[in-house]
């Protein structure tokens, strides 16, 4: 049961901050040509703010429930 929270948890971190990286607007920042590059970094520093806002948000549960 644990394990099934903490991955909802990093999920739903993992959209929001999907979500709130939409309001950035990183195409001007990008090269002529490496739209994949780009695309691949947008993941990778959504998946970096996702899982650090999980692990807050896990480790102030636990924090608080002890």
């Amino acid at each position: 049961m644990e394990a099934i929270v903490r991955v909802a948890v990093h999920l739903g971190c993992f959209a929001l901050a999907l979500y709130a990286m939409q309001a950035l607007n990183y195409e001007k920042l990008i090269r002529s040509g490496r739209v994949v590059q780009a695309q691949l970094l947008y993941l990778l520093v959504a998946m970096c703010i996702a899982l650090l806002s999980a692990q807050f948000l896990l480790n102030l549960v636990i924090k608080i429930h002890v």
